[in-house]
């Protein structure tokens, strides 16, 4: 049945709508599994340092920048795309798909490692996002206005635009993005997690990150790990249950001690 709904549209605001649901989901979850949680709920509510509210508002910020960003984006590219990708055959798409991923992960690895290195863009804009000492899933796009736009809103235009992807495509792909990037920032080790099992990218890989020892490795995000292997940013951990319940994450003692 068709509702009339372009694909534009679905491109532009299904990843929105993917967003608040998949990370909900997790809220609830995370209600009701302290024995799956990396930080405890405490923890969580004591030693961040901005509120849920403000975490909310400055996520409905930035996707309202993405949203105009896209459908600009689309208003370009959507006709020309649409005409010759549309019925794309199964291993083309899946080549945009995995295109779209390397392009993203490149371009998120540099832009990410540059705001750690450089004093000024830390302080001013990435360290907004460092205030989620411990991650949960909706603060997943708690940024800095100026880094959701370079990081997130250009990196995901140049997905699009170098995969060749069609704008019925890139709703799949950005809101299976969108559901990676909410995974990694959930703060639970769920069992049976597909995304845990395909990705060495995952909630415990980037819990890391966000520790003060972490700071300046696991920068790659959201699917793979290939740059931090490659360019000596990769911290090797271990996951461990802790008595009380739950899991708690350690770097390997000599990469902590460098």
């Amino acid at each position: 049945m068709d509702l009339g709904i372009s694909d534009e549209l679905l491109g532009t605001f299904a990843p929105i709508v993917v967003y608040w649901i998949y990370s909900g989901i997790y809220v609830v979850l995370g209600l009701f599994s302290e024995n799956y949680r990396l930080h405890s709920k405490q923890d969580e509510d004591e030693k961040n340092l901005v509120s849920k509210f403000d975490v909310v508002k400055g996520v409905l910020l930035q996707q309202v920048v993405q949203a105009v960003v896209a459908t600009l984006l689309f208003m370009v590219t959507g006709n020309d795309s649409q005409d010759t990708n549309q019925n794309a055959s199964l291993l083309v798409s899946a080549r945009q798909f995995i295109t779209g991923m390397l392009v993203m992960d490149t371009w998120q690895y540099f832009m990410h490692r540059y705001m750690h290195h450089n004093k000024f863009l830390y302080k001013h804009i990435h360290s907004r996002h460092h205030r989620l000492i411990v991650p949960y899933s909706f603060g997943a796009m708690y940024n800095h206005p100026v880094e959701g736009l370079l990081l997130d809103t250009i990196g995901g235009a140049l997905s699009f635009l170098i995969s060749g992807m069609s704008p019925r495509a890139s709703i799949f792909f950005f809101s299976f993005a969108t559901m990676k990037t909410v995974d990694d920032h959930c703060g639970l080790w769920l069992p049976g997690n597909l995304f845990h099992i395909f990705f060495n990218n995952n909630s415990a890989y980037h819990d890391i990150h966000h520790q003060l020892y972490g700071n300046k490795y696991n920068y790659s995000q959201p699917f793979f790990v290939m740059w931090d292997r490659i360019l000596g940013t990769y911290m090797p951990y271990t996951l461990d249950k802790k008595s009380g319940g739950g899991f708690e994450t350690r770097p390997c003692t000599d990469q902590k001690d460098d």
